[in-house]
């Protein structure tokens, strides 16, 4: 089993978390919206498996690259 960081792709703010830990995920999966510049962005999962943590919290003002869940692949 691998271990997949997931990392932000912009700055922004998290909007809604989709999944929790523990929860199944297929690839390509939302895994939480964030709002940047009054866009909703997506962040999916590369690849499925089940979320081990999610690392931010709704609300929370995020940095590009910034690590935000970890996956069980």
């Amino acid at each position: 089993m691998a271990v997949v960081n997931v990392k932000s792709e912009i700055a922004g703010n998290v909007w809604k978390i989709q999944y929790k830990p523990g929860d199944r995920i297929e690839a390509d999966g939302e895994i939480m919206i964030l709002e940047s510049m009054k866009m909703e962005i997506p962040v999916l999962s590369p690849k499925a498996g089940v979320i081990r943590e999610i690392k931010v919290s709704e609300g929370e003002a995020i940095g590009e690259g910034q690590l935000v869940a970890v996956i069980d692949a």
